[in-house]
């Protein structure tokens, strides 16, 4: 790291003001920041000392996002050779499916962070860090078999409509990833409809949602092929066990807010029993913890719906935001079985209105605040009198 070290100081006057490639000052300070901590200081008022910085916080998120990676990219093999009937060592099968989803992670980064390059250059500002996360997202939530120039359109609609028309990280409203999946499945619907999905090399198989929306809930997966993940899905999101193991890390770093997940998995359970008690059809007579099983539920209240940037930001908010995604959610999928997956839809409608949960929830403390002082008032007054 020393070597590297003093290879960027020898370098770097050349990209400072003044040097012969200053106009890409951006670009490496990007790379200078992501490979050490930035030695910038504040020259006045009080500040806590801490080496996180965002590239640091970004780099937690991808880290918690390994599990899922590699066994998603195992399951791609194993789904592969399921379906053709091969037996396989586990090292072929993980390198089938690592050369399968390697090429749409390299695509995902290649044209988001170039997108996110060229706008910070234009605009002369620092290179935001928030397509660390974002650039492995995609991939996840995407089907092995989407077409690469799907993966660019999505990605480079994702970064331009969805974050930089916004200013850039930290302004936009909505999940960056889940609206470049949001661009595949209302522009290319049969690619990722969520009824059924594309196992490598053009075999397709039914997912537990599309069965369950057909009422065929004899076919449903069993339970620990669903937790740990050995069915048909988008490449990151069927192992709950792995997608555990990143909350865990998350939680422990206090990255993302348990609030948000717990009340997520609380809204779930809730309108599922409450379902499961009222009948009506089969899709409500199935245990409710099945809806955390299937699809992409887990994964999106672990990994989308705790963005600290387009989730709700005061601590009540979160319970409320968290509770309807959970339950709008089961409601979707029960009420449309034109549409079995709800999650993407309902994330995205609750980063539309996470601004408004917390205004309201700041306006009930200021009026509860207000009325505690009038009341205080009110007896000092009687005191005195």
């Amino acid at each position: 790291m020393k070597l590297l070290r003093r290879f960027l100081d020898k370098i770097k006057p050349s990209f400072e003001k003044g040097g012969k490639l200053s106009k890409f000052h951006s670009t490496f300070e990007g790379f200078e920041t992501f490979l050490f901590v930035p030695k910038t200081v504040t020259t006045n008022g009080c500040h806590i000392r801490d080496s996180v910085d965002m590239k640091r916080t970004m780099s937690v998120v991808v880290l918690a996002l390994v599990p899922c990676l590699l066994f998603g990219m195992w399951n791609v093999g194993y789904q592969h050779f399921l379906s053709t009937g091969e037996t396989q060592t586990l090292f072929a099968i993980f390198l089938f499916g690592f050369l399968k989803v390697l090429p749409i992670i390299l695509v995902s980064y290649a044209v988001g962070l170039g997108i996110e390059f060229a706008f910070a250059q234009v605009r002369g500002h620092e290179i935001n860090e928030g397509f660390l996360v974002t650039g492995i997202l995609i991939p996840l939530i995407m089907p092995v078999e989407v077409p690469l120039w799907m993966v660019a359109l999505a990605t480079a609609f994702a970064v331009i409509i969805g974050k930089e028309i916004f200013g850039g990280t930290g302004m936009n409203i909505w999940n960056p990833a889940l609206l470049a999946r949001a661009f595949v499945f209302f522009s290319y619907p049969t690619h990722i409809s969520g009824d059924k999905v594309w196992i490598a090399d053009g075999y397709s198989g039914a997912t537990p949602l599309s069965n369950a929306a057909a009422g065929q809930l004899s076919d449903l997966p069993a339970v620990g092929d669903m937790f740990f993940g050995f069915i048909p899905g988008s490449i990151g999101e069927t192992s709950k066990a792995a997608i555990l193991l990143g909350a865990a890390l998350l939680i422990f770093t206090r990255i993302g807010s348990w609030k948000i997940m717990f009340s997520g998995i609380v809204g779930t359970l809730a309108i599922g029993y409450l379902f499961k008690a009222i009948g009506g059809n089969s899709y409500m007579e199935i245990e409710p913890y099945y809806h955390l099983l299937m699809g992409g539920l887990a994964f999106g209240l672990v990994f989308m719906a705790t963005d600290p940037v387009s989730s709700s930001q005061t601590e009540t908010g979160k319970w409320i935001y968290g509770f309807l995604i959970g339950a709008l959610v089961v409601v979707i999928r029960v009420f449309n079985p034109a549409y079995p997956e709800g999650a993407m839809l309902v994330i995205l409608l609750m980063n539309t209105f996470a601004p408004l949960i917390d205004h309201y929830v700041v306006a009930a403390n200021i009026r509860r605040r207000r009325n505690r002082v009038a009341h205080r008032a009110k007896q000092n007054k009687e005191l005195v009198s």
